[in-house]
């Protein structure tokens, strides 16, 4: 019974279906562009939402930062449970569900007349991203063909990174519309002005959640279009409309042999005994272990926190603010150009050599941003003494003119100079860094407000339990200021900006050709049948989780032990992630699932 999938090889697709095999690409790559919305959306509308909803609902800066976390909150809790709701109303079905979410947050959010209305809009959209990013890579692992598998995923990732491109674009639109209307209204009385300006605001940000329900409906109508998974029909004992769903994506004479391969699983996991093999068996935990380590090394190369902080990485290595910004976008649309150099790839090349090809050249390119930092950051003065001098009660207010930049650095010349400060009140800190070519810098201005948050359900609840891994903003309140580092030295020239800002571009190519695209085809082949939904809900939790506490240590570690220490960090994940690429993962292009799972025997 070992050999079944073996003996059974799985033929190229040439004569299968055309058009139907196009429109689950279609859908799935849909669901990506959904998903890539669902984190970026909020980025264009939140300055407009901040100067509107602040003044007439009287949000607090706390709430408006829940009204942003909303929807990691809901994809964190959705994906928890993402498996078990595709395993009880199948992939379609659930499919459908995270439609239906997406598509019902527009309205709320867009309508809402207050804070509750729209943190439920946005805690339904992060559920339906969570749904989303476990059942369209488990649907479309399921369904296609083993020599269309990775050009399925690849299509998720494009049209995710599609997805990211497209609300900055909407977001750079209304930017610029409101900018006219900032122009076009500046002849007006002061009372006229501020009425007809937040009347603009907040019809831009109403306006850039409304541009999120066509793709939205696209969606949830295209899913209705689509068949249930014939794994997962299987699985039910519904073998007649299994093979309904095979014929629709699979040639006519591949429709029995690929029926037969799905139902060997189900009898290879009879053991001797008459009984399944246990959940703890090699079968099914080797193969869980493998995608829990691809998704959290995937999110340890530093990706998320690279592409968030790319501004500030590119401003700290010597860049200006104009053209860092540029260079930002140009990131964001090389990973979209090379991830469909990923789509072209994928299938050809395989998994494996693709993954060792980007894990690879990320190490390098991470460990070049490393040392060219390293070369920027020596020799820099500590200052940490004076500054704490400057401290008057639990506040810092230094303007820093050309005579302060001189006292602070005696050594420095004309050269335009950089002051880095890392601070703390109790156990919340910050970082500020500042220079002395930005007239936006001319005081340095720390107070507690601007470190330490209010406190929180989720705090509360882990000191109760005697557990501490959140601050106490009520010893915070009384703490003093502490400045636990500060150093100060010349900018980085230009030069060494742009070679930090090449580093950075060839660390972005190459996971959009690697990780970028592998990650979805690890999360859902290398999973075993039975575990297959439930097994992909844990590991994508795996991936937010390492995903957050990198977001979350990055600030206080450059700001404590500078740029390089986290690059050389990043590089580190990134070679062990080659080395488990290289030498434990197994090849699977061009095998069926069925296939996959029985070389884990």
């Amino acid at each position: 019974m070992n050999d079944v999938s073996a003996a059974m090889p799985v033929h190229a697709g040439a004569s299968a279906p055309r058009w139907p095999v196009r429109y689950l690409l279609f859908i799935g790559g849909m669901g990506g562009l959904l998903y890539g919305i669902d984190i970026g959306i909020i980025a264009g509308a939140l300055p407009y939402l901040e100067a509107t909803a602040t003044a007439s609902w009287h949000l607090t800066s706390q709430q408006l930062g829940f009204v942003v976390a909303a929807v990691l909150l809901g994809s964190v809790l959705s994906s928890l449970f993402a498996g078990m709701v595709a395993d009880l109303i199948g992939r379609r079905g659930a499919m459908l569900l995270a439609g239906v979410l997406f598509t019902a947050s527009i309205p709320v959010m867009a309508l809402s007349d207050g804070y509750g209305a729209l943190l439920m809009g946005r805690l339904l959209q992060g559920i339906s991203g969570g749904l989303i990013g476990v059942v369209v890579p488990l649907y479309l692992a399921e369904v296609l063909s083993p020599e269309r598998r990775g050009r399925g995923a690849a299509m998720f990732q494009l049209l995710l990174t599609i997805g990211l491109v497209l609300a900055a674009v909407i977001g750079l639109y209304h930017a610029h519309a409101v900018d006219a209307a900032t122009a076009a209204v500046r002849h007006l009385p002061g009372a006229d002005q501020q009425r007809l300006l937040f009347d603009v605001k907040d019809h831009a940000w109403r306006t850039i959640f409304w541009s999120c329900l066509l793709p939205g409906l696209v969606f949830t109508g295209g899913v209705l279009l689509i068949s249930e998974s014939p794994r997962w029909l299987v699985r039910r004992g519904r073998i007649d409309k299994a093979r309904r769903a095979l014929q629709r994506t699979v040639a006519a004479g591949e429709v029995e042999p690929t029926l037969q391969r799905m139902q060997a699983p189900e009898e290879m996991q009879i053991g001797r005994n008459g009984k399944r093999d246990p959940l703890l068996s090699r079968r099914y935990v080797w193969p869980f272990v493998l995608a829990c380590l691809v998704l959290a090394f995937t999110q340890a190369t530093g990706i998320n926190s690279v592409l968030a902080y790319a501004v500030n990485i590119l401003n700290q290595a010597g860049l200006p603010g104009s053209v860092a910004n540029g260079a930002d976008v140009a990131i964001k649309l090389l990973n979209a150009v090379m991830t469909v150099v990923a789509l072209v790839l994928v299938d050809r090349k395989g998994r494996k050599f693709l993954l060792m090809l980007g894990s690879g050249g990320i190490t390098l390119s991470l460990l070049a941003a490393a040392l060219l930092f390293v070369q920027s950051e020596r020799g820099r003065l500590d200052v940490q003494a004076a500054l704490q001098q400057q401290v008057s009660g639990t506040t810092l207010s230094l303007p820093l003119d050309a005579g302060q930049w001189q006292r602070l650095d005696g050594n420095a010349g004309t050269a335009p100079q950089q002051l880095t400060v890392s601070y703390a009140y109790g156990g919340f800190s910050n970082v500020r860094s500042l220079r002395s070519d930005n007239p936006i810098d001319a005081t340095l201005q720390i107070r507690r407000e601007d470190a330490v948050s209010a406190d929180s359900v989720i705090g509360r609840f882990f000191r109760t339990l005697h557990l501490n891994p959140f601050p106490d903003p009520v010893q915070a309140a009384n703490a003093p200021l502490v400045i636990e580092r500060a150093v100060i030295g010349p900018v980085p020239s230009p030069t060494h900006g742009w070679l930090v800002a090449g580093c950075i571009l060839l660390f972005v190519a190459f996971f959009a050709v690697g990780p970028g695209v592998c990650v979805w085809l690890a999360l859902s082949e290398l999973m075993p049948t039975r575990i297959r939904s439930n097994g992909m809900s844990i590991a994508l939790l795996i991936n937010q989780f390492v995903s957050t506490v990198i977001a979350a240590i990055f600030l206080p570690t450059v700001g404590h032990h500078g740029y390089a220490s986290m690059f050389f960090f990043w590089a580190g994940c990134t070679l062990l992630y080659f080395l488990i690429a290289a030498f434990w993962l197994p090849e699977t292009k061009g095998k069926s699932l069925e296939q996959i799972e029985a070389n884990f025997r």
